[in-house]
């Protein structure tokens, strides 16, 4: 891994420098927008719609449109000049219970790596931050940019995870909010059997990107001209009409499912091969991948 971002995080006479890492990657088909007829790349020029004229890479520079049109033109020296507090600092503003950061502020997240010289103040930080299962609130700059954040202990690293700003969240606005839905005691107390008896515990490599699978069966089978993989028939799950009939034939699946699974396990214990796991199938949970073109 290639360090993104260096400096040092503060918390009251303590100061700890740091590398940061990209924490996570994305698994994802990336396309390029080509000529149909014979695979070309598309490329794109950057040229200018007040000249016409191509522009190189050095003459761009960032601007912000006013509301009365004026267009504001900012150079590198420009953002140089800001009174940025955090560069190259990662600033501790409070610890707080974990269960009190909602977890849709959160946006990226980054492994903090220690210098040689900030192993022990480090170590302290994460065994204490572990101890009183808190996170640390901090300030951090990066791409000229200042972000909200909190550090945490997973494992036996920091993490960094970087977080929308509160004005930055919509509220939603949907029409249903406004009505007066009424959920009959029945009906819940299925629902709540549903999930009991869907209840288990995460195990994040369980779970399979099933499109992202087939996605690269059909690229290999294009590329050697091979047979398209059929697509399977989409099943049929009808409209819920009856809520409660619904839940209770859900119920039932669930637990026919758990009772299937826990047959596999037995079976596959006595053969002394590997405990059996229930693949995470659609309807259950699954992630999805989307298509991505440049």
């Amino acid at each position: 891994m290639r360090a993104m971002w260096h400096g040092a995080v503060s918390f009251g006479l303590v100061t700890i420098a740091v590398r940061l890492f990209a924490a996570t990657e994305e698994h994802d088909f990336r396309f390029h927008q080509v000529h149909r007829e014979d695979g070309g790349r598309i490329r794109y020029r950057r040229v200018c719609s007040a000249c016409g004229e191509e522009v190189a890479y050095q003459d761009i520079a960032k601007g912000y449109e006013m509301e009365d049109g004026r267009m504001v033109v900012l150079d590198r020296e420009d953002f140089e000049k800001l009174p940025i507090s955090t560069d190259h600092a990662i600033e501790v503003l409070e610890f707080v219970p974990t269960e009190e950061i909602d977890p849709i502020l959160f946006q990226k997240s980054y492994y903090l790596e220690p210098d040689k010289a900030a192993v022990r103040p480090y170590v302290l930080l994460r065994t204490a931050l572990e101890r009183a299962d808190r996170l640390a609130v901090v300030k951090i700059t990066m791409r000229q940019r200042e972000s909200l954040a909190v550090v945490r202990a997973r494992d036996d690293v920091l993490v960094l995870h970087t977080m929308m700003w509160p004005d930055e969240i919509r509220t939603p606005e949907f029409g249903f909010l406004e009505g007066d839905v009424e959920v009959r005691p029945q009906e819940l107390r299925m629902a709540e059997s549903l999930i009991e008896s869907m209840a288990g515990t995460f195990v994040p490599e369980e779970f399979t990107d099933d499109y992202r699978d087939a996605l690269a069966k059909l690229v290999e089978a294009k590329a050697e001209g091979a047979e398209l993989p059929a697509q399977p028939e989409a099943e049929d799950s009808g409209e819920v009409i009856d809520l409660m009939a619904a839940l209770e034939r859900s119920v039932a699946q669930a637990k026919a499912g758990r009772a299937e699974a826990k047959r596999g396990a037995d079976s596959s214990d006595a053969g002394g091969g590997k405990k059996a796991s229930a693949r995470k199938k659609s309807g259950a949970k699954k992630t999805g991948a989307k298509d991505k073109s440049a």
